[in-house]
């Protein structure tokens, strides 16, 4: 049984019964888990800053991390959190009654980032960058004074495997978002437990459960974004062969530093034909 109507956490309240939704759930959870246990994100007794914008991805977070925690299966604490950026026409009291609603701890926070961004940024560039920037230093101030020991994020499996694309593709690297991270001062980590899960489940996940989605395109129409392009390369990729994605999710996972060209990772100099334990 995946829950007791009297017993599991309100955000589950009225979840659908069907078999699909059930199957939904399960690997939703077991993947998050996976990803918890994996990349080693559990500290038995911390604290951690949920980010909650509204999205999908993180709704779908809440509800999973709570699913967790209700199990006896996350020993944290769980704060759940919005940085309201001052973007025009945001709903600012969607969040707020639906946490309250739900019974969740949460901080709402009001930072007017937005007016920071569109006056540095000249027309017709993006603003992606430096709203970024500005949003995780206010989290990471946040995570300090609540007591927080990390910083917990919904990105989920496509939103890693396109950040590799784009630094591939515009930034001449091989890298993406890790699931586990310590950010620059060494005081906080950043975790990602959606790491394994697809967008698409999330999203199902969230329709299904009704809540409450603001939308993600405030700040106005940006067609032309890198992340979009490659998102529409996946998107041709996955149509045209099923299951492409998570393979290439996978080929993440399982890297071969002496198969690449980066001195920095293999002694490529140093190798002999008497050198032993190559990878």
């Amino acid at each position: 049984m995946l829950d007791h109507s009297k017993e599991i956490h309100a955000l589950f309240e009225g979840a659908p019964q069907t078999t699909n939704f059930k199957k939904l759930r399960k690997r939703i959870v077991r993947q998050t888990r996976e990803a918890i246990d994996q990349f080693g994100m559990i500290e038995p007794g911390t604290k951690w800053l949920v980010c909650l914008s509204g999205g999908k991805d993180s709704y779908t977070l809440l509800a999973i991390l709570h699913e967790l925690k209700w199990r006896g299966l996350l020993p944290v604490e769980l704060l759940a959190c919005n940085l309201d950026q001052g973007q025009p026409n945001f709903p600012a009291t969607v969040l707020p009654e639906f946490l309250n609603k739900m019974g969740v701890p949460h901080r709402v926070e009001y930072q007017d980032t937005y007016s920071i961004v569109m006056d540095k940024i000249p027309a017709g560039r993006t603003f992606c960058a430096l709203c970024s920037r500005l949003r995780r230093g206010n989290l990471y101030r946040i995570a300090r004074e609540e007591g927080c020991s990390a910083v917990v994020l919904g990105h989920h499996r496509d939103d890693i495997l396109e950040t590799f694309f784009m630094n591939l593709f515009h930034g001449g690297r091989l890298a993406t978002m890790p699931p586990k991270l310590l950010n620059e001062e060494g005081d906080l980590f950043v975790y990602r437990p959606l790491a394994f899960v697809a967008e698409a489940d999330c999203e199902k996940f969230s329709t299904a459960m009704n809540y409450p989605i603001i939308p993600c395109d405030l700040c106005g129409s940006q067609d032309g974004l890198q992340r979009q392009q490659v998102k529409a390369i996946l998107d041709e990729w996955e149509r045209n062969s099923p299951g492409r994605r998570q393979t290439m999710f996978r080929a993440l996972n399982n890297t071969r530093p002496s198969h690449l060209l980066d001195p920095a990772l293999f002694d490529f100099a140093g190798l002999s034909r008497d050198s032993e334990n190559l990878k």
